[in-house]
């Protein structure tokens, strides 16, 4: 077995910018409690309906937190490559350890990619441990709270998906039996008049069908419930107008991701082109990428993933940035309980929060992972116990684990 934590890199053991509390002189003492310091960071691999990796981080207080990157392979070595610019920091200088990751991990990709997520599951950790240690809810050490409740909208699915009808009948049932008053729908869903999957074109009648699942799910549910729609970066910049046009008439709460996400130009033209709400937000990485996305007219309403972008206090700024622009917030999410609560706690500390996605309905222990209840009647109360105010429930875990993994440590 490779032992990721000893990879020599250059980048890493030489940098100008040395952000250790070694190197910046923080070795004050704080007294209160405050004086911790980091001792292990251990991660686990659940098979959920994603294959979610969950982080601890261990102190000689006796206290851990658990946070979660988004899923991926490569995650957990990444955090494991890591722990040696962790190991007796203090666990409270949350933006401080954030920063000393990214330039710690420059030769390996914080600019983008995997790297930050794994250092997002890392700093999801770190406000669990920090709220624990002060005895303080993680929102606290966000702001503060706007809201008690953070709405959450369901992403469903129907295995008869490109059926505009059964589409409708599932957006009914979610409604009605499941509480929800926000849904999400796939739009790029096969309608058996493609001819070339691979040129993002879409024909007159692929755009027919695509309307027609809009219609009738909206016309299902009116005023019920908010219905927006996934287009997982599909379609050509063309299509993307004339497909957005033809749902003007129509109450789409947004339309997400028509585009691919490397283009920033050709997605300001479709935003530009259309009333249509668009949004888009999941595949791009820290505010310094979402920032361009807001200030260029490019999105209607922004949609970072918490456990990829960043963490909890990059998806803060990236709010921040979108407050000055009026652009809403509606968090991507397909996380375990863990980094859905973490998105909650962000959902109560910043004024633009719209919605918090939940991708796991069909999954029937999603739930079973936590403790406490999590989502009730189409919501998520956030919690007022300290740090993100869940707890594992080992056994659950231990139930749910990828092939070949290990369940980290108890506390």
């Amino acid at each position: 077995m490779v032992d990721y934590s000893e990879l020599h890199d250059p980048n890493a053991e030489y940098t100008m910018r040395e952000l250790s509390a070694e190197t910046m002189g923080v070795t004050g003492e704080r007294g209160g409690g405050r004086d911790v310091e980091i001792t292990d960071v251990q991660t686990t691999m659940v098979d959920g309906n994603f294959p979610w990796t969950l982080v601890r981080i261990y102190t000689d207080a006796g206290v851990a937190g658990t946070g979660e990157a988004y899923w991926g392979a490569g995650v957990p070595e990444l955090i494991e490559r890591m722990k040696p610019f962790l190991l007796g920091e203090n666990p409270l200088d949350i933006d401080r350890l954030y920063e000393h990751l990214i330039q710690k991990m420059s030769g390996e990709g914080s600019v983008e990619g995997v790297t930050v997520t794994a250092i997002s599951g890392i700093e999801v950790a770190l406000h669990d441990l920090a709220g624990k240690i002060l005895d303080i809810p993680a929102y606290q050490l966000l702001g503060g709270k706007y809201r008690d409740e953070v709405r959450v909208y369901c992403d469903c699915h129907t295995e008869a998906e490109a059926d505009p009808e059964a589409c409708a009948d599932e957006a009914e049932r979610v409604v009605e039996e499941l509480g929800y008053d926000a849904l999400k729908f796939d739009l790029d869903v096969p309608s058996g008049l493609e001819k070339d999957r691979a040129n993002r074109h879409l024909r007159p009648g692929e755009i027919r069908h695509k309307v027609e699942i809009v219609e009738a799910v909206t016309e299902r549910v009116k005023d019920r419930a908010d219905v927006a729609f996934d287009c997982h970066w599909t379609f050509s910049g063309g299509s993307a107008k004339r497909l957005a046009e033809k749902l003007e008439p129509y109450d789409v709460w947004w339309l997400e991701d028509p585009v691919p996400p490397e283009n920033l130009d050709v997605q300001e033209e479709v935003t530009k082109s259309t009333t249509t709400p668009i949004t888009v937000g999941e595949n791009r990485y820290r505010v310094t990428e979402l920032r361009r996305l807001i200030e260029d007219g490019a999105v209607d309403i922004v949609a970072p993933d918490l456990p990829k972008v960043g963490g909890m206090r990059e998806t803060r700024k990236i709010a921040d940035v979108a407050n000055q622009y009026y652009v809403p917030v509606a968090m991507h999410n397909v996380a375990s309980p863990i980094a859905t609560v973490a998105a909650a706690h962000v959902g109560a500390a910043v004024p633009n929060s719209l919605a918090v996605e939940y991708h796991s309905y069909e999954l029937g222990w999603w739930e079973d992972l936590v403790e406490e209840d999590v989502i009730v009647d189409g919501s998520i109360e956030v919690p007022e116990k300290p740090g993100l105010g869940v707890t594992l429930d080992r056994d659950a875990v231990a139930k749910h684990l990828v092939d070949g993994e290990e369940l980290f440590d108890p506390v």
